[in-house]
């Protein structure tokens, strides 16, 4: 058996293997790194260096679409306040709550706000994937629930409550 079968023994509730196309298989990742398997409601991704973790459900489809995140750290898990979800990965973490979907938080955006307490620090839970912003070139941000955290290489991250930083 390999890790992804063990993982699996752990998880009956991800269903059976898929059965056609990509994924039926136990298979290697693209990069040559990690291995595979799709079942009926998840992914199991394995490397030596992170172990077996799962992933599904909107984080896997969020995964999907930023898959630079890299292989999962941590199987899917409930936040502390327990209203959310979330998975980190090697580049990132996604969190999830039915009221705001999932989205990725990365690098110094992803430092501060898990310095101020992740989901129960001043910021909430994020609204938006990171992306451009357009008051600091070459700066990003992210959208909270009740505020912005952005970044840029002058001011470094920092949250701004309730409104857009400038």
């Amino acid at each position: 058996m390999s890790a992804i079968d063990d993982k699996r023994a752990q998880l009956p509730w991800l269903g059976n293997p898929k059965d056609e196309g990509a994924g039926a298989q136990e298979g290697p990742m693209p990069d040559g790194r990690g291995r595979t398997r799709d079942y009926d409601n998840g992914t199991i991704y394995w490397t030596p260096q992170t172990g077996a973790h799962e992933v599904h459900g909107d984080i896997r489809i969020c995964h999907a679409r930023h898959a630079w995140l890299g292989y999962p750290l941590t199987d899917e898990t409930g936040t502390p306040d327990l209203t959310g979800r979330f998975n980190h990965f090697e580049h990132g973490s996604i969190y999830w709550t039915p009221q705001t979907g999932a989205h990725e938080v990365h690098g110094a955006i992803r430092d501060l706000w898990q310095a101020q307490g992740w989901e129960r620090g001043p910021a909430g839970y994020p609204l938006s994937d990171e992306f451009n912003d357009p008051s600091a070139p070459g700066g990003r941000q992210s959208h909270f629930q009740r505020g912005v955290i952005a970044w840029d290489q002058h001011r470094g991250a920092r949250f701004s409550a309730g409104v857009p930083i400038d």
